[in-house]
């Protein structure tokens, strides 16, 4: 007798393809995680039309796959809309009538066993009659309303007003899950403490990030011995990475530059932001814009630094930068999530003093680098493969081969 395949619909606010930034990373890897254990149903929302090589790689992992192209103009209007009236605005800008009636005609031709829901802007499509009483998982990542409450702490005026309104409103949202999702799962113990200090509940569960370490490994030249150049990989139009890089850039780069004329510092990433432009305007400070493989990058850094002030959740690109077996300083938001020790596999600074210091200690001493890009790696490999990370996900679902 022929084994029940399971059904399961998953919903996924951006294209989960390539896995080069963090809502990316986590997406695809639960995709083809799920893939390989269930027959998936995936639609997702996207800024631009996809690539014919994206939806090649997409549908790898499942059954059947729909993406709904919004435009920006279209996406602003209807955050906006959705502000105004007394929803998050970013339930707006994910808002598309079209994947609505496709979510409603896949539950009337399915019977879908379960429905994954990636981030809190795509709950509004588990409102169709179909999908009732169907189990769903709703995975948060980060407690995003807690990154706007952050904004807030750190912005003037109006901007102040703006973050808050969305930040409480976000909370509201994420407080409803509670009965709404069989589970909601978020990205590390600490994000779920965070969760469960405004709704109790015992259907949080924390399942962290993994790291692709056969993609990112230690290249043969990995040792840059005579290097000086510092690198940060990241998305160069969210909000964090910019006010880390802006506030490195100010207080910690030109004492670096001052001491050490040779050093430079790479920012790497894409859509750079006009600010993100501006600091590679500063003296040796370098920018490689949407660069097709960051992975040369890493393995030319002397050190990786990772100076973020704001962070939520876990940073892949610690995690990445670990298993490419490079020295890494990071400030101590940066690690919140990670289960590394600073001194055994990498440097932690809060201060700029601390920063500098760090950084020249490992810029002089070879042997300290290479100390921690060899505990970073071995850390990674016993601790970090996706397969593994991912496992809670097949019991949560019910599914065989977890």
């Amino acid at each position: 007798m022929q084994e029940r395949v399971t059904k399961i619909l998953y919903l996924v606010h951006r294209v989960p393809y390539p896995p080069n930034r963090g809502d990316r990373i986590r997406s695809f890897h639960l995709l083809e995680f799920l893939g390989a254990r269930a027959e998936v149903h995936l639609a997702f929302l996207s800024e631009q039309p996809v690539s014919e090589e994206a939806i090649a790689a997409i549908r790898k992992h499942c059954k059947r796959l729909a993406a709904v192209v919004l435009t920006r103009r279209r996406r602003g209007l209807r955050a906006a809309c959705a502000a105004a009236t007394g929803r998050t605005a970013t339930e707006g800008l994910f808002r598309s009538p079209r994947l609505k009636r496709i979510v409603r005609d896949w539950s009337r031709q399915t019977r879908f066993d379960a429905v994954v829901v990636f981030c809190s802007s795509m709950v509004q499509y588990l409102d169709v009659p179909a999908l009732d009483g169907v189990p769903a998982v709703v995975d948060l990542v980060d407690v995003d309303s807690q990154k706007w409450l952050d904004y807030a702490e750190q912005a003037g005026g109006f901007k102040r007003f703006l973050y808050r309104l969305e930040g409480r409103r976000r909370r509201k949202l994420e407080r409803s899950l509670a009965e709404r999702a069989k589970a909601v799962t978020l990205v590390s113990p600490q994000e779920a403490d965070i969760y469960r200090a405004f709704c109790p509940t015992d259907r949080v569960y924390a399942i962290a990030n993994g790291v692709d370490l056969d993609y990112f490994r230690p290249a043969d030249s990995a040792d840059s011995a005579e290097s000086e150049r510092l690198v940060f990989v990241g998305a160069l139009d969210y909000r964090a990475n910019i006010d880390g890089v802006k506030w490195f850039c100010e207080h910690v780069w030109p004492e670096i530059h001052h001491r050490r004329g040779a050093a430079t510092f790479t920012l790497v990433g894409s859509n750079p932001t006009s600010d993100a432009r501006r600091l590679a305007e500063l003296p040796g400070v370098e920018l490689a814009a949407d660069v097709p493989d960051v992975r040369p990058y890493l393995a030319g850094a002397a050190v990786v630094v990772v100076p973020l002030r704001i962070a939520r959740g876990i940073q892949n690109k610690v995690l990445e930068a670990l298993a490419m077996g490079k020295p890494i300083v990071a400030s101590p938001q940066s690690l919140e999530g990670l289960d590394v020790e600073p001194g055994v596999h990498l440097c932690q600074a809060a201060e700029a003093r601390q920063w500098i210091e760090n950084i020249e200690e490992l810029l002089d001493n070879r042997e300290l680098r290479r100390r921690l890009a060899t505990a970073g790696r071995t850390h990674v490999e016993q601790n970090r493969s996706w397969d593994a990370r991912m496992k809670p996900f097949a019991a949560l679902l019910g599914l065989a081969g977890g």
